[in-house]
């Protein structure tokens, strides 16, 4: 009988009418922001015939007249071809999806808020993403707070060591001395990005004030990703990217944008090659993009933030499948 009882409520939304309303504000909101700063709503599409090159997410895949199609992982690329055809601020909000993500801050189809702004370096960027969330903030009455770290600075201050500079076997031995978990397969010779990528995890991140929003920014040139490697002010070589968190959940992920066609291109040949490495198979590369990038990007930054992550955060809900109106196991 209590299975029977079980199986007729799966038909019931998973969010409360409370969150499913605090959601419908968080969007109008989001919307009433950009306007009033020109930033114009766009629509591109979720299904293309390219799929992602990082080795670190996969596409799910789908066919279409036998020609192999790809589910989103986030509209980046086809945002970009617009903003290279015109310079304009520009803004979207959509369904993004990604294979094999599912757990309590994870479900493979999200919603994701991207926007580019032709002009702004990262720090301009990451002061316009601190007032959006302070006004969506001000709709929960909560008073947030943000701190600023570089990724040298919040390694430094829990490792002890310079991210910049250190390599996999002292990764390795710091892990062994300090009582850090090593997951199974990952070794002293392995890549010291992934060995960052564990203790940032592991360590870093849960230094974090769990009650607050923090800026990382800066990362190590070989984590760049789209991003342009510059200088910084002890003349080391970074990528110019950001993530926003609240205490160790990632909400956001921004870029100083790389403009560069042929850079851009070796990068991705490169994430191919990681994913052979890994034993994936290698990606689709997006002509598209090379081909809009070759035209010519405006300088710009851009960020894509999880709607999903930030609503727990405004409603304090534990498990991503509260705020979802229907979560994978629903849907």
């Amino acid at each position: 009988m209590s299975e029977n009882v079980e199986q007729a409520a799966r038909w019931r939304a998973e969010a409360s009418r409370e969150i499913l309303l605090e959601r419908a504000l968080m969007l109008k909101s989001i919307r009433a922001f950009f306007d009033a700063r020109a930033v114009v709503e766009v629509e591109t599409p979720l299904l293309s015939h390219y799929s992602t090159t990082d080795p670190h997410l996969d596409s799910l895949r789908s066919n279409f007249r036998e020609q192999a199609c790809y589910l989103n992982t986030s509209p980046e690329y086809a945002m970009k071809r617009l903003l290279a055809g015109n310079p304009q601020a520009i803004y979207q909000i959509c369904k993004a999806f990604r294979d094999d993500e599912l757990g309590p801050n994870h479900n493979p189809e999200f919603t994701l808020l991207e926007w580019y702004r032709p002009g702004y370096d990262m720090q301009r960027l990451m002061a316009e993403l601190a007032e959006l969330v302070e006004m969506l903030c001000r709709n929960s009455e909560t008073e947030p707070t943000f701190a600023y770290l570089s990724y040298q600075q919040a390694f430094e201050n829990v490792t002890s060591f310079d991210p910049h500079q250190v390599t996999s076997g002292q990764c390795y031995q710091f892990a062994l001395s300090n009582g850090v978990e090593i997951p199974q397969g990952l070794t002293a010779d392995d890549d010291v990005d992934d060995w960052l990528d564990w203790i940032l995890t592991q360590r870093v991140l849960p230094a974090f004030d769990r009650d607050s929003f923090t800026f990382l920014y800066d990362y190590p040139a070989s984590q760049c990703a789209l991003a342009k490697i510059a200088d910084n002010e002890n003349h080391v070589a970074v990528a110019k990217r950001f993530e926003l968190f609240f205490g160790e959940a990632e909400l956001a992920n921004g870029f100083f944008e790389l403009t560069d066609a042929d850079e851009q291109l070796y990068r991705f040949r490169q994430e191919n090659l990681r994913r052979e490495q890994a034993g994936k198979a290698p990606a689709c590369i997006d002509e598209n993009l090379i081909a809009a990038l070759t035209h010519g990007l405006p300088e710009c930054s851009g960020v894509a933030v999880g709607l999903d992550r930030l609503l727990m955060v405004l409603s304090g809900a534990k498990k991503i499948d509260q705020v979802l109106s229907f979560s994978w196991d629903r849907s």
